[in-house]
């Protein structure tokens, strides 16, 4: 395997770089003194801001942009090898390293190295676990799989020693990272169209869990099903967290919510009733992401008034339970869930924040998942009062005319709910116009293009 020589930069192209993790990375290299290029299929304000920063983005895939000049090649789970830009690189005898392989070379420059794992959460937490060593001053480079304001972007060049990121389970990208510290928020079906079931999913977990050394620490939620059996061969220190097993080194008390659906809650670490701490962020979930941090905050020393700053001055993350504005008197949200568990989640939030009735404009994302949980989208979709879908967000996959937003309208129907399908988004922005009242709610739902719906109603 080829191994990227930090001390000699070289001339890296990157098959799409305009993605949220490669274009972070490719600006890390990038101010590590490398000479990055690449190519994606449109212009969009990433890469606009990788152009203006010096890199060479062009537009369009095509064997012309691989030249003998390239010394090695990234590129994302999602080429293929009939790529044009993968296929001559291929033909050409480049070295061509997959961006997991790439994430975890550059993993080994840290000796403090923290991978945020699970099912759902990566995200946010990573967020709040940044904005921790952030007001800590602890300095750290930080690659998140979304927009946060405290950085002003997806990727924060730090000085010193440690590294925040996002792990990734799926195709197991995270096995080819080097953490010191790795955290598991949960473990769930999902991502069907790699795993086989939810025992291939823990076993990749576990597999997870064991790649930490000896002086790491796994930090993990006790509220996991049989969470013990993930850290059961591990060499390092295990500390836990959860809502619900109170026997884990911190969990929470006295939770409760503000009336903007904000938690606070009382810690218990180790048995001993701590500080009170409050949340900027809706949701019970995001009380058991704060745990996490605060796991991750003892194992750093860091103070429980700078725990508390920063907690309180975390308002989230692009895309997770987002406030975008208001029309005619209704409130606009949008939020990136596309599981089950993650629109239940949030739902449950929504039911704190203030509204008359709970709409969601829903967008599957993938045939597979769709498919693989169908009822169970039906059944989280249920906590609404109305819901909207729109066809299936493909993403990577070919539609393979077996399942459709319809079959999800009849489940819901089934539950005796109120819902509207529409294939347009201009015909669901007429709806939303003409049915929502002052006082109402609208979360604009899903991992594709459905934001779209909500700004275009507040920008026209």
């Amino acid at each position: 395997m080829y191994n990227i020589n930090f001390e000699h930069p070289c001339r890296i192209h990157f098959i799409g770089i305009g993605g949220i993790s490669m274009s972070g990375f490719a600006e890390l290299l990038h101010s590590m003194g490398f000479t990055i290029t690449g190519s994606d299929r449109s212009e969009t304000r990433i890469t606009k801001h990788l152009e203006e920063l010096g890199i060479q983005v062009v537009y369009g895939q095509d064997e012309k942009n691989i030249t003998d000049h390239i010394d090695l090649v990234v590129y994302t789970a999602a080429i293929h090898p009939s790529n044009p830009e993968y296929r001559r690189a291929s033909d050409m005898g480049i070295p061509m390293m997959e961006r997991a392989a790439m994430v975890g070379q550059v993993m080994k420059n840290y000796p403090s190295a923290i991978a945020v794992s699970g099912t759902h959460g990566k995200t946010t937490t990573t967020s709040m676990a940044s904005h921790l060593f952030l007001q800590a001053g602890l300095d750290p480079t930080i690659s998140v799989g979304g927009i946060l304001d405290a950085i002003g972007g997806n990727i924060r060049i730090g000085s010193s020693g440690h590294f925040i990121t996002e792990a990734c389970e799926y195709t197991n990208s995270f096995l080819k990272f080097y953490p010191t510290v790795g955290i598991i928020l949960n473990i769930e079906e999902d991502h069907m169209d790699f795993f086989k079931d939810i025992d291939d999913i823990r076993h990749s977990f576990t597999e997870f869990a064991n790649i930490l050394p000896a002086n790491g620490t796994l930090i993990i939620n006790a509220d996991i099903d049989a969470y013990a059996d993930i850290a059961k061969n591990t060499s390092c220190q295990v500390l836990t967290y959860g809502l619900d097993n109170t026997s884990a080194d911190f969990t929470a008390d006295n939770i409760s919510f503000d009336e903007m659906g904000h938690g606070s809650f009382d810690v218990i670490r180790n048995s001993e009733r701590g500080p009170r701490f409050q949340l900027s962020v809706v949701g019970r979930h995001n009380v058991s992401n704060a745990l996490a941090c605060l796991a991750l905050a003892s194992l750093y020393h860091i103070d429980d008034e700078t725990v508390r700053q920063a907690l309180l001055a975390f308002h989230g993350t692009e895309r997770r339970f987002e406030y975008k504005g208001e029309k005619n008197g209704f409130t606009i949200i949008d939020d990136y869930a596309h599981h089950p568990t993650e629109i239940s989640a949030t739902l449950e939030a929504a039911a704190n924040y203030p509204h008359k009735n709970l709409w969601v404009a829903f967008q599957p994302h993938t045939y597979t998942r769709t498919r693989a949980f169908l009822k169970d989208f039906a059944r989280s979709l249920s906590q609404a009062d109305k819901v909207i879908l729109t066809d299936i967000y493909a993403a990577r996959e070919q539609d393979p005319g077996d399942i459709s937003s319809r079959m999800l309208e009849d489940e819901l129907k089934k539950l005796g709910k109120e819902v509207y399908y529409f294939s347009d988004f201009k015909d669901i922005e007429k709806f939303i116009l003409k049915n929502l009242v002052n006082g109402d709610l609208l979360i604009t739902m899903g991992a594709g293009n459905i934001v779209d719906i909500g700004e275009n109603i507040l920008n026209n």
